[in-house]
């Protein structure tokens, strides 16, 4: 909570990231892996309705069209239980080869599930 009693919006970066990390996991592409790295090349979240204590947020992630390297993923977070969205998000995301530092095509595992 933040002086004005709720949630303070860079907790809704938070939100995204840990949202972003599970949903990469599902797909079996998590931080254990020193080949590539996934990095965020831009971020925005819209902050609609405040979040008071007591409230469990939950994040819902989808993601875009896939480009060469990069996809777009957006994200809906509300209150459990309810149906207002509190905030919505975007992030860009960018498959980087961990030895060179530079971006490199998106697995083709990745592109189908987004495709």
């Amino acid at each position: 909570m933040d002086a004005q009693g709720h949630v303070n919006n860079t907790v809704f970066f938070r939100y995204m990231e840990q949202a972003r990390i599970e949903w990469l996991e599902g797909f079996g592409w998590g931080q254990g892996n020193a080949s590539h790295a996934i990095v965020v090349v831009k971020a925005a979240c819209t902050f609609l309705l405040p979040v008071v204590y007591p409230g469990v947020v939950e994040t819902r992630v989808y993601g875009g069209a896939p480009g060469r390297s990069s996809a777009e993923t957006w994200y809906e977070m509300r209150v459990q239980g309810g149906e207002a969205l509190c905030a919505e998000g975007s992030a860009k995301l960018v498959w980087v080869d961990a030895a060179s530092g530079r971006s490199t095509p998106l697995p083709e595992a990745l592109r189908a599930a987004l495709a």
